[in-house]
């Protein structure tokens, strides 16, 4: 008896969908980040011992909203976002104005190989005060003002 077409085509997909996930599996399994270079830190940042209260609150809130593209405190992620914490981003060639309107409306490339930056979702205008305090706290620690 054969199946119905629909049935067919449902179950052709069912198992392309099995295969590729498994096979996307094994390899993610296999390949460790580092050492394919995608998602690793670019730069090696070193930490204050003291943030501002400001600062500390801005920790948080990049922790929450920008280290899963941009890296723990900022260092990036290869063949994800860039580094904040680079010579680019020294405030005489990004202003915190630039900072803050990336975050709400996003950005278009043009530095890096990354492609556009979306805006933010649910972050205020208010959040990126704290952000950027705590992102020019690093900055200022690792030669970069």
């Amino acid at each position: 008896m054969a199946l119905p077409q629909k049935a067919y085509i449902a179950a052709v997909i069912g198992i392309l969908l099995l295969i590729s996930g498994t096979v996307f599996w094994w390899y993610q399994a296999s390949t460790p980040a580092n050492e394919a270079g995608f998602g690793a830190a670019m730069v090696q940042v070193k930490l204050p011992e003291e943030l501002s209260a400001l600062a500390k609150r801005g920790e948080g809130l990049f922790h929450q909203n920008c280290a899963s593209c941009h890296g723990i405190n900022g260092a990036g992620q290869d063949g994800v976002a860039p580094p904040l914490i680079h010579r680019i981003y020294e405030p005489s060639h990004h202003s915190d104005l630039s900072f803050q309107r990336a975050m709400t409306l996003g950005v278009r490339a043009h530095h890096w190989p990354f492609g556009n930056m979306p805006p933010v979702a649910g972050l205020s205008q208010a959040d990126t005060v704290p952000i950027i305090a705590y992102i020019r706290t690093i900055q200022r620690k690792n030669g970069i003002d």
